[in-house]
Order: C-alpha cells, then structure tokens, then sequence
C-alpha cells in the first residue's frame, strides 16, 4: 500500500524522546520469528554500549541539538511509504529517450544540494542502517544530521524491492568527517518552507542490492530490480529534480557507469531531470556525461536501452 503519517515536531520529537530512553518495548529483540523481527531497531540502547567515547560524544551532539531546536517549533513533517508496480514502469517510458537534463557537482555528499530537489538517499533495506549501531557512513550521517529520520525506524518495515521511503522534513546540523573522523559541527538554518509548513527537503530513500560477487550486478534479474527500485524513488513531481550519486558503489560493489545508466533511464520513464554528484571524481563525470551526449543524440528510448541493456552498456563504454 501507498501510505503517508505526518506528524507535527512535537510528536516526533516526543517519539524520538522515547527512543532515547529505550521506553518500547519488545522492540529490542531481533531474533527471527520475534514480532518484530522485520523492523529496524528503534531504542538508543545500542549506541550507549559503544567503545569510542568519542564518536558517542558526536552523536550525542547532534542530537542534544536537535531537542534543543524542535522545542521552539511546530513545523510538521512527512513520512510517505511508496509501492509501484514494475508494470508501470514499462507502460509509462517504451517511447521516452534517456534525455532527461543532467547536471553534475563534484561535491562529496549529495546532501549539499540545493532545496526543493528529491535528494536520494543510499539506504540500507533496513532504513537508518546502523545509526543505533557504530554505523558511521553515509546513510547514518545523513540521519544524525536530520535526527527526525530515526523515528521511520519506528513504523517502517524491511524494505520490499518495489518500496522506498520519502521523508519530506527538514535538516538541523553540519556535520564533518566520515566513520571515525566523523563530527558534529553546528547548527543548520533551513528556512525553505512549502504550502504546508514543512521544510522544503524530501529525502528518498531507495536501498541497492549488496553484489558481494560484482559480476552478479549484470544479470538482467539484477538489472531489474535496481531499474524498478529506482523508478519507485524517482517518481514523483516532475517539476523538481533528483538529486542523486554513485548509488550502492562503495561496499555494495556497484559499478559506478553501470548505475548512473540505470538512474538515467528511471529518471527519464519518471519524467524528472538529475543532478549526479559524483563524490570529488571529475573523471567519472567526464565518462557519464559523455555517455548521456551519445544516449541524447542518437534519440536511443528507454525500451530499446532497457532490452538490450548489456550489450548497449559494453557498447557504451567502447567509446570510452
């Protein structure tokens, strides 16, 4: 089912508080079979038990400063589950070409793009990953740099491989470093308001297959799913961009030309143009540029790239 809950600050602050003192119950155990074996954790109980005082310290610091800034608003936020069927996907783009705009930014972290854009983010199927854990990478940055994303933790299940999450709020904090040089280091104004009050920042939240063997990741099975997943993230309001990157590229062995062609082809069957951040490489956005300018002029649609995929990704690359 399509579902949405929105919630003033206050209640997801009151949630959050909640979870900071372990207050739900049964929510701990994890085991299979357990009742809730399918939902991520949601009690901080874990990341008091972490052996690096000084990561916990950060951690610690984004969120005081999140309940010391939730207390003066009442802005609400959005939490939107999203199912598609992958039919849809085909019906919707066999005439469309892979012609969508694409812009690119060498930034390392697809937060630090503009308002108003759908910002991808890289998740676990588990939403928020480890952000209770010892997890320090992208996804749980992004949650403790926006702590109101902990709370889907709550409500949402293991993701399907026709799902994703948006979260439509706002973000409280910069952050600096990655993993163990990660820190908190201030606050973060975000003024940018839409028709309902709420900050003008949807996260979408599309989890990759993890290829532990990375030939695996050209099989038209594999290929699928990732098509349809990110379809599923990408479609929404085509008056706004997505904002997206190297998408299940680091431990999950993505290869980075392989998914930037996969994105380009959902985004066109959505209808919405891409901004690629392609995490400091300027070479890889030389190589997916390149490879966009051939797709744009010879008019190739998403049916014919999308039947013949391999060939026409290896056929791709050959002009490399």
């Amino acid at each position: 089912q399509n579902l949405a809950i929105t919630m003033s600050q206050q209640q997801i602050s009151c949630l959050l508080a909640n979870a900071f003192f372990c207050t739900f119950p049964h929510r701990n155990n994890t085991k299979p079979g357990s009742e809730y074996a399918n939902y991520p954790t949601i009690n901080f109980s874990r990341s008091y038990l972490l052996t690096r005082p000084a990561l916990k310290a950060e951690k610690l610091r984004a969120i005081f400063h999140y309940f010391n800034t939730v207390t003066n608003n009442e802005d609400p936020g959005t939490f939107t589950s999203l199912q598609k069927d992958p039919l849809s996907m085909r019906v919707q783009g066999c005439c469309r070409s892979v012609s969508s705009k694409l812009q690119f930014c060498t930034c390392s972290s697809v937060s630090s793009t503009s308002h108003g854009s759908g910002q991808v983010e890289f998740a676990s199927n588990y939403i928020g990953g480890g952000v209770l854990g010892s997890g320090l990478v992208q996804e749980e940055i992004l949650f403790f740099m926006s702590p109101e994303l902990i709370v889907a933790r709550l409500f949402t299940e293991k993701l399907a491989d026709n799902e994703c999450l948006k979260i439509t709020g706002t973000m409280y904090s910069f952050t600096s470093g990655y993993s163990k040089t990660f820190s908190w280091v201030g606050p973060y104004n975000d003024c940018m308001k839409d028709n309902w009050k709420r900050r003008y920042r949807q996260i979408v939240a599309i989890d990759a297959l993890d290829f532990k063997n990375p030939k695996d990741q050209y099989t038209k099975e594999n290929i699928k799913r990732e098509l349809n997943k990110a379809f599923v993230g990408f479609h929404g309001d085509v008056k706004t961009a997505i904002a997206t990157g190297n998408w299940g590229c680091g431990a999950f062995n993505g290869d980075p030309k392989l998914k930037a062609l996969i994105q380009l082809m959902a985004a066109a069957v959505a209808g919405r143009d891409m901004a690629y951040f392609t995490a400091g490489n300027k070479e890889l956005a030389k190589e997916i540029q390149r490879m966009h300018e051939i797709l744009t002029i010879n008019k190739v649609t998403v049916v014919i790239l999308n039947g013949h995929i391999i060939l026409q990704y290896y056929c791709l690359l050959y002009f490399f």
